[in-house]
C-alpha cells in the first residue's frame, strides 16, 4: 500500500514540475520582451531603415513635441484593422507636433508578408505617409518592451530627450472602429498638448504576438 501511495506522490510531483517547466519555457520570450520602458523613462535613440531606404532616428526631427510610436506589421489581422486608425492619428496630430512613426518588429522568416520588400509595397495602399521602419535586429522592440502588434508608445520631447508618457492599445475596440468608446492614444496626446499629465497612461495592447527570431 505504501509503495502505491509513494508512486502516486512521485507522479504528482513529476506532473507539477513538468507543468512549471513548460510554463517557464512558454513565457521566456514574453518575459524578455516585457522588461522594457516604464512611464516617465527616457527612450534611447535608435536608427532604423525606412521604406525609402533612409536611416531614421527620433532626433532627426527637431521641431516635434513628441512621437506616436506604433509597433505594427503587415500580416496581423489586428494590425490591418488598425491601419486606417493609425493614419488618422498621424493626420490629426502630426501638424500639432506628434507625428506617427510605425515600426515593423517581426521576423520576416516567420511571415514573408513582413519582409522589407513587402513593407515597401504595402505602405502606399495602407495610406502610410509617415515613416515605416524595419526593426531588423528586433532590439528596438525589446528595448521598448513591445510584445504585440499593434502596440503604441506616446513619447514626449523634454529638452534633448524623449520620455514615455503612454503605453498600450490605440483604443478599446480592436474589431470595430465605429464602436470605439475610449481613444487611449488620442486622449493621451490631447492631455500632453493641453499641458496636463496623461490620465490613462497604461493599457493592455491587443494584437498578434511579435514573431521573435530564434537564434
Amino acid at each position: 500500500m505504501k509503495s502505491v501511495i509513494h508512486h502516486i506522490i512521485k507522479k504528482a510531483l513529476f506532473a507539477k514540475y513538468l507543468f512549471i517547466i513548460i510554463t517557464l519555457l512558454a513565457n521566456i520570450g514574453t518575459i524578455n520582451a516585457q522588461s522594457g520602458y516604464n512611464i516617465g523613462q527616457t527612450v534611447s535613440d535608435f536608427q532604423l531603415k525606412n521604406i525609402d531606404g533612409r536611416m531614421l532616428s527620433l532626433s532627426d526631427n527637431r521641431n516635434v513635441k513628441g512621437y506616436i510610436v506604433v509597433f505594427t506589421c503587415n500580416h496581423c489581422p489586428f494590425s490591418k484593422a488598425y491601419d486606417s486608425r493609425v493614419v488618422d492619428l498621424n493626420n490629426k496630430f502630426a501638424s500639432k507636433g506628434y507625428p506617427v512613426i510605425a515600426i515593423n518588429p517581426n521576423d520576416p522568416n516567420a511571415y514573408e508578408e513582413d519582409s522589407f520588400a513587402n513593407m515597401r509595397l504595402t505602405a502606399p495602399s495602407k495610406g502610410f505617409t509617415f515613416p515605416y521602419l524595419q526593426d531588423e535586429t528586433q532590439e528596438v522592440a525589446k528595448a521598448f518592451g513591445a510584445t504585440r502588434t499593434p502596440s503604441c508608445f506616446v513619447l514626449k520631447k523634454e529638452g534633448d530627450r524623449f520620455t514615455v508618457q503612454y503605453i498600450g492599445a490605440i483604443d478599446d475596440n480592436s474589431q470595430d472602429a465605429s464602436a470605439v468608446n475610449k481613444k487611449f492614444v488620442e486622449d493621451a496626446v490631447n492631455n500632453l498638448l493641453s499641458g496636463r499629465p496623461v490620465m490613462v497612461n497604461n493599457t493592455k495592447a491587443v494584437g498578434c504576438a511579435i514573431k521573435w527570431k530564434s537564434f
